[in-house]
């Protein structure tokens, strides 16, 4: 649904970077008063993340997360697995994919909670997150330049952490804040 009186139609775009993750771009674009504006965004292939619950009791449900250290904020965090997109791949295979890879744990199944835009004012990239159920033992295999290392916690304590700070990524706050407010488990 587009509002024409906001709306803002791309008149040049131009890549200023092609990296292996991301792409930088800068669109001169018509404002819906006729005049030109410059938008600088950060390109992105997709995401999702995953709330894989190793125990789905109702009361506290005990939830997997990877431990890494994230250099751009120089910081060792707790996060939900999580991986991007390869072009034209489905979310729920790569669900299946990172999970595998970054904790070692399969699903039996999952399911679809959300999707959001974590900065739309400078980036396009589209979080698709999850929940996972029936976990199993598979292959930890992370990427040859990931140090990760998988750790449980229960819901209340992730929810204690990100009020106190400790968890301060975007997708890990809002999946798990989603995950409280709607999921009937």
């Amino acid at each position: 649904m587009k509002n024409h009186k906001f709306f803002e139609k791309a008149i040049k775009r131009k890549r200023i970077f092609k990296g292996q993750a991301v792409d930088f771009w800068v669109d001169e674009v018509r404002l819906p008063n006729g005049k030109r504006a410059v938008r600088e965004y950060l390109g992105h292939p997709g995401a999702v993340a995953v709330i894989p619950l190793v125990d789905a009791s109702k009361q506290n449900p005990k939830i997997l997360f990877v431990r890494q250290f994230r250099y751009p904020v120089n910081q060792l965090t707790y996060e939900l697995p999580a991986g991007k997109l390869v072009k034209g791949e489905n979310p729920v295979s790569c669900i299946h994919r990172e999970l595998e890879e970054e904790t070692g744990f399969k699903a039996r199944s999952v399911k679809k909670l959300i999707s959001f835009c974590p900065t739309s004012a400078f980036s396009n990239e589209v979080i698709h997150l999850y929940t996972a159920k029936g976990l199993s033992r598979g292959r930890f295999n992370p990427d040859e330049d990931e140090f990760i290392e998988p750790v449980v916690m229960t819901l209340q304590k992730a929810l204690h952490k990100i009020k106190n700070g400790e968890i301060r990524d975007s997708k890990t706050i809002i999946g798990l804040l989603a995950f409280a407010r709607w999921s009937s488990l």
